[in-house]
């Protein structure tokens, strides 16, 4: 799974890898299914959203950046 990717993509990978559908994960954040759904559509999510979708996904999720003519991560 490549950067290339968007977060859409990368959950509904990580939806299938844990036997879990879009509603099971509405229903771990407390949010509908409608409003998720929503979401993955524009592909719109927070960092804050998806620190709680790594959480209930059993992941970690990492965010940085890094300068590129020192490698150093931010």
């Amino acid at each position: 799974m490549g950067d290339f990717m968007g977060a859409t993509e990368k959950i509904k990978f990580l939806l299938i890898k844990r036997d879990m559908r879009l509603k099971d994960l509405a229903n771990k954040l407390g949010c509908s299914s409608g409003n998720l759904s929503n979401k993955f559509r524009r592909d719109d999510f927070s960092e804050k959203e998806l620190l709680k979708i790594a959480e209930a996904l059993n992941c970690d999720y990492e965010s940085v950046f890094k300068l590129r003519d020192t490698g150093e991560q931010l």
